[in-house]
């Protein structure tokens, strides 16, 4: 299985699938559909049924039931994009093979080095077998990791039709790292009564619960004036942004709040005296919060309003997603049995708030309970991402392991 997994993931982070936030086609980078065709012809080599692929790239594949029992449908889902935060052009995955525990050179000739002084959590991985970026692009572990484990899990059923099973579908996504994953993805059609993301982290993470989301965008107007001349006259946007912003508690953002605690994010500031832009997105597990956080975003921008006319400050906010918890819970039997699941594989569960998105927050909602299993990846998003393959073969033997419990309990 070790090789089978190596050669799967690397042969698709090669692929850049880099979604596009700008971009009003689905998916929105051709990458994607590149990507898409290779699973579409691998799904079908290793032996999967009613392998479809629509207009807008969504991916589905059947696992046909082996046994007379009354199983319920169950799927597995991972996304094809990486992340628009930093590149994924030209990846090149580096293996190391039996982790020293030491500093590792990711690229020599620009000093790049993954360092355990840095990310003391490599200590974990001392004689796994890793695999790396080269220190230029990100490496694609979410979500390629996902994909390589559920087609592995996938061709490991078919290669042993001892192992009983229920009905197994499998769907492959585009763009879900700027929040459109489900949008157009068709819940009826997938036929799943539960369905997990293998779109986590390091080993044992099990999620089902997320941030209720919302984005918000403020638009502020100035009046350029001479400088020379603008006594009285110049309003300057900037100075208003600043103003707003400086409104919101300090300590409520990311690089102050961890577990359950909410936050505001600033992701972008751009202006200048005639017109100012900020764009944030509003975070926070419990409702009655979020819905607060909202309330007092508003309400700044009204106190604004009056003190420099209402015309110069718009705001909009937008909901993006709720924490899937409230869809989860009614149907706990689907965390119960991954929880299982791993500590039938003497891995110890770490059920944790996702303090981020996933496809399943939105498919709990559209009628799809989706918990979320990990992958064995670290560090996403950026250089230092790598993951271990000791993991990803547990990760793939949960996914397993999953799919035997469901028609054991049936």
């Amino acid at each position: 299985m070790k090789n089978e997994i190596i050669e799967r993931f690397t042969k698709y982070v090669q692929v850049d699938t880099q979604s596009d936030p700008n971009s009003d086609t689905c998916p929105s980078t051709p990458g994607q559909w590149t990507l898409a065709k290779m699973l579409v012809e691998e799904l079908k080599a290793i032996g999967m049924e009613e392998v479809t692929i629509d207009e807008n790239g969504y991916i589905m594949a059947t696992l046909p039931a082996n046994t007379d029992k009354d199983v319920p449908t169950i799927g597995f889902l991972a996304h094809m994009d990486t992340a628009p935060e930093f590149t994924g052009a030209n990846v090149k995955p580096q293996i190391v093979e039996n982790y020293d525990g030491n500093d590792i050179i990711l690229n020599e000739a620009l000093h790049i080095v993954l360092s355990p002084k840095d990310f003391p959590e490599l200590a974990n991985y001392k004689g796994h077998t890793l695999i790396t970026t080269d220190g230029t692009t990100l490496l694609g572990a979410d979500n390629k990791a996902g994909i390589a484990e559920i087609m592995t899990a996938m061709a490991y059923l078919i290669q042993h039709p001892e192992i009983k099973h229920g009905k197994v579908r499998v769907a492959f996504t585009p763009d879900e790292e700027i929040g459109r994953g489900p949008h157009k993805f068709d819940v009826a059609a997938f036929g799943a009564k539960y369905a997990y993301t293998v779109d986590g982290g390091p080993l044992g993470e099990l999620e089902y619960e997320s941030f209720n989301a919302a984005e918000a965008k403020i638009t502020i107007k100035g009046k350029n004036v001479h400088p020379g001349t603008a006594k009285g006259k110049m309003i300057n946007s900037i100075k208003i942004a600043m103003e707003f912003h400086g409104q919101l508690p300090a300590n409520e953002a990311p690089e102050h709040t961890e577990g359950y605690e909410g936050f505001y994010h600033l992701l972008s500031f751009q202006g200048n005296v005639e017109e100012t832009m900020l764009h944030y997105i509003i975070r926070d597990f419990d409702r009655k919060q979020f819905e607060a956080r909202k309330a007092k975003m508003q309400e700044i921008a009204a106190k604004l309003q009056e003190k420099y006319g209402k015309e110069r400050i718009a705001i909009e906010i937008k909901d993006q997603y709720y924490n899937m918890k409230e869809k989860i819970e009614p149907v706990r039997e689907v965390v119960d049995i991954a929880y299982e699941a791993m500590k039938n594989l003497n891995i110890e569960p770490k059920i944790s708030p996702i303090r981020g998105g996933t496809d399943g927050s939105q498919l709990s909602y559209m009628g799809l309970p989706t918990p979320n299993i990990f992958t064995g990846g670290e560090n996403f998003h950026g250089r230092y991402e790598y993951i271990s393959v000791d993991n990803m073969i547990k990760a793939t033997n949960v996914i397993i392991e999953i799919i035997k419990l469901f028609e054991q309990k049936a």
